[in-house]
Formats: C-alpha cells, structure tokens, sequence
C-alpha cells in the first residue's frame, strides 16, 4: 500500500536526480491554463458523440438481434462475449496508436477529426442487417460490423478518454471533466430513450425506422465531434512525445493502483450492462408496458444530471475514493431493491432505478478522474507519460465487463425461457428476467466496491507524486541549461 512517507522513495527516471522533499499535504498547483467552460461543454459533446454509437449498440441491439433480425438470444450471447472479448483488445491496439502518435494538431484530437466519420456509418451498417441473407448469413454480417464497429470506436474512444490526463493535472478540473463527460453521455442516452424506444412498439418497419435514426446520428455526431476537436486543448508537459512499446510496459509495471482500478472496474461495469442489457425487457416483460423503458432510462439517467455538480463538491470534502465506495454501496442496495420489487408495485421500481442511477452515475464520474491520475502514478514511477496505454488497459477491462455482463443478460434470458415475438412471457421467465436486472448488477457491484475499500492512491499522495515529477523536470532542465519554460508542451 502506497503511503505518503513511501512516495519519494520511488525511483527516480533515468538520467534525472530524486526530487526535493514535497509538501504531503499541499495540492499540486495546475499545469497550464485553467480550464474555461467551453472547454468543458465541449468534452462532454465529445462524450455525447461517442454514445450515439455506444449506448445506441448497448440499449438496443440485443432486442434488435432477436426481435429484427431472428437471431436466438443463445448465438446473441455468443456474438456479445466474443466481439466485445475483441473490442477490449482492439483497445490495447489504439493505446499503441495513440501513444506513437504525434501531429501538428496534437497526440489525441486528430483521432476525432479523422475517425468519427467511419464510426457512425459502420453504427448504421450494425443496425442494417440485410434481409435477403440466411440464418448463417445474418449471424456473419452481424459479427463483422459490430466487431468493425468495436475497432472504430476504440480508435475514437480511446484518445478521447485519455485526453483528460492531458488537458489538466488539476484534481478538482478532472473531476468536473469526468462530470460534464458523463452530463454528455446521459444526454445521449435520454435522447436514445424518448427518440428509439417508441419504435420498437410504433414503429411499422422498425428495420427502416433503426437504418433511418442512425443515419440521421451521423450527421449530429459529426457536429459534436467538430465542437470536440475545436474547443479541447493538450495542456500537459510530456517529455517524451512518441512512446515506445517498451516505454510504454515500464510504466504499466508496477502500477498497483491502476490494476486495482481496473479490477473494480471490470466487476462495476459486468454488473451495470447486465441490467442496461436487459431493461427493455424488464420493462416490457416484467412491468408490463415497453413505454415504461423510457421512464426507466430517464429516471436513472437523468440522476447524471443531478450528481455532476455534486462530484466536484464530494471529491474536496471526503476525496475520489471514499465518495466513489460510497456511490457503489448506494447502487448494490438499489440494484437489489429492483430484484426484489413485485412487478405491481411500478413506482417502487422507479425510485429504485432512480437510486441506482444515483450511485452508477457517480462512480462513473470517479471513475474516469481515478483513471487520469494513475497516469500520474505511471509517469512518477518510470518517466514517462502513456496516457494512451494508460487508458486502453483501464478500458479494455472495461469492455471485458461489457462483454460479461452483455453475454450473461442474453444466456440468461435463454436460460429463463424467454421467447422472442411471444406476446406474453410465463411468469416463471419474467421474474427470471427480474432477478437478473437486480441480483446480478447487485453482486457484481458490490465486489466492486469491495476491491476500491483497499485502493492506495489518495489525493494526499497524488499531490505528492505530481510535485515530485515536475521538481524532477526541473531539475533536468536546469542540468541542460534551458529555461524551464522551453520543456515541450502539447498542441
């Protein structure tokens, strides 16, 4: 366990002297510029963007498959482990992208100039399954585009997650990034809600209203890219501009609090696409009326809203990790509650959504600020900053969650008996479906928490870690005989 009186014993990079002594208790002034309010909506329509092709596949595509397209919840629960298995890879090949990268426009922002384009149009080809093909045929298609789908986003996601490491070193300014990330993302998701789910009722050709919607996403993503690209800026000090491979293991090795993050990781988000994955069938199936998706998803997407403001607030009052224990605890006890909550009772299971929107929202948040600061943690034990490295590993376990969690909502659908095209399930199959809604999300969850109990890396040690590093870049410039204010900063 990292502790304060540890940190400056950490080796110093090689071909610089350890730093002088840093005051443990003082917070590391900013690197660079504040950050101005445009900069901030802009990351969030970044986030925005990104979920029109994300929370578009995650919220709807498992019904597609089986509803649309004909194929059996089983081979759907296959094609979710083995292509999103696929993306979590695909991740850790756009963090080497991105880490040798280097352009007149930066390291991070030519990747949504450049990359959002072919990620909306193959969302477009995921949800155009021709219908001409065979059972075979259709399985194939479906396989390619979405895993096609997971390569594009990875090489737009990717770079847009671990331009929050570079825009600041400010702990308070990650915060509000990782707040006005996720505002983007719920508004995406309640946009998805009133604008998708009522064709899956309404809709007379649902094939031509999904093949229609999601062209109509790629004009208003690429809107919400241009915004991203314009507004972000690279603000932090790297020495190093393309990283190697070898570069890049170094400060992987070692990084105690970025695997106990991305363990915590992987549990929270096995849990929360278990129920994402799931809902509209829950509503449909177990409440009874598919409309009431749309109340479930605002309800629980809007609490993103409501806490946003509230993280930065948490974050200086208890620090990133007791409030992010504490939002887990808050979503396991919700997530039982759905569990638990007679499908009459359709209020009960509203505030429970509710609730668990709450404590899901706020350690998404956290957990992208966590994220951006074992950067820091990476670079104070080896020299050198991989924030590109850095976040595919944290977010190929996160897609090895989506993956789990995905698979295991559609096996358990199979295992429950559900019915594709029934008018009715039995009862048996729609408390099947509610069990996994609630208990799975719980547990997952909860061992989530459980892990995050032990992480090291508090704000106290951070602020010691960053002083440090840029007392060794000092140090290093002054043996060259350069001003410090000639050390190489991003675009």
């Amino acid at each position: 366990m990292i502790s304060t009186a540890a940190a400056p014993a950490a080796p110093a990079p090689q071909g610089a002297s350890p730093a002088g002594p840093a005051a443990p208790d003082a917070p590391a002034a900013p690197a660079g510029p504040r950050l101005r309010l445009s900069q901030y909506l802009g990351y969030a329509s970044g986030d925005a963007a990104n979920n029109l092709a994300f929370s578009m596949s995650s919220m709807f595509l498992l019904l597609y498959y089986t509803d649309v397209v004909g194929i059996s919840a089983s081979a759907a629960g296959t094609l979710f482990l083995v292509v999103r298995a696929w993306d979590a890879f695909a991740d850790i090949y756009a963090g080497r992208v991105v880490d040798k990268t280097m352009t007149r426009w930066g390291k991070f922002r030519p990747f949504f100039l450049f990359g959002s384009l072919p990620l909306l149009l193959l969302s477009v080809a995921t949800f155009t399954v021709p219908g001409g093909l065979g059972g075979t045929g259709k399985l194939v298609y479906a396989y390619i585009t979405y895993a096609l789908l997971g390569l594009a986003y990875s090489l737009v996601n990717i770079p847009y997650g671990s331009l929050a490491s570079a825009m600041t070193q400010e702990p308070q300014e990650r915060a509000k990034l990782a707040s006005f990330r996720m505002v983007g993302s719920a508004a995406t998701m309640i946009m998805l809600a009133f604008v998708v789910a009522p064709q899956i009722t309404s809709s007379d050709d649902l094939q031509q209203s999904l093949t229609l919607t999601t062209l109509l996403f790629v004009v208003l993503g690429l809107g919400l890219y241009g915004v991203l690209f314009r507004t972000s800026k690279e603000n932090v000090v790297r020495d190093v501009a393309r990283v190697s491979l070898r570069q890049s293991l170094g400060t992987l090795k070692g990084n105690k609090p970025l695997l106990m993050l991305c363990l915590s990781a992987l549990s929270f988000l096995t849990g929360m696409f278990a129920l994402q994955t799931v809902q509209a069938y829950y509503a449909r199936d177990v409440l009874g009326d598919a409309n009431l998706f749309i109340v479930l998803t605002v309800v629980s997407t809007v609490a993103m809203f409501v806490v946003a403001p509230v993280i930065p607030r948490l974050v200086r009052m208890f620090g990133k990790k007791a409030s992010y224990v504490g939002a887990g605890g808050l979503a396991a006890v919700a997530a039982t509650g759905v569990a638990l909550t007679p499908p009459s009772m359709v209020w009960l299971a509203i505030v429970f959504f509710g609730l668990y929107g709450v404590g899901l929202a706020a350690v998404n948040m956290l957990m992208f600020a966590l994220e951006a600061d074992t950067v820091e943690y990476g670079e104070w034990r080896s020299g050198v900053r991989t924030e590109g490295t850095t976040y595919a590993v944290f977010s190929f376990t996160r897609k090895l969650g989506q993956a789990v969690g995905g698979a295991a909502a559609a096996y358990g659908l199979g295992l429950v008996g559900y019915v594709a095209g029934a008018e009715q399930q039995t009862q048996a199959t729609a408390d099947g479906i509610r069990y996994i809604a609630g208990f799975v999300p719980a547990v997952f969850i909860a061992i989530g928490v459980a892990i995050m109990v032990a992480y090291p890396l508090t704000e106290k040690v951070f602020g010691t870690m960053v002083g440090e590093v840029r007392a060794r870049r000092a140090e290093r410039v002054a043996a060259a005989g350069a001003p410090a204010d000639e050390t190489a900063r991003e675009v």
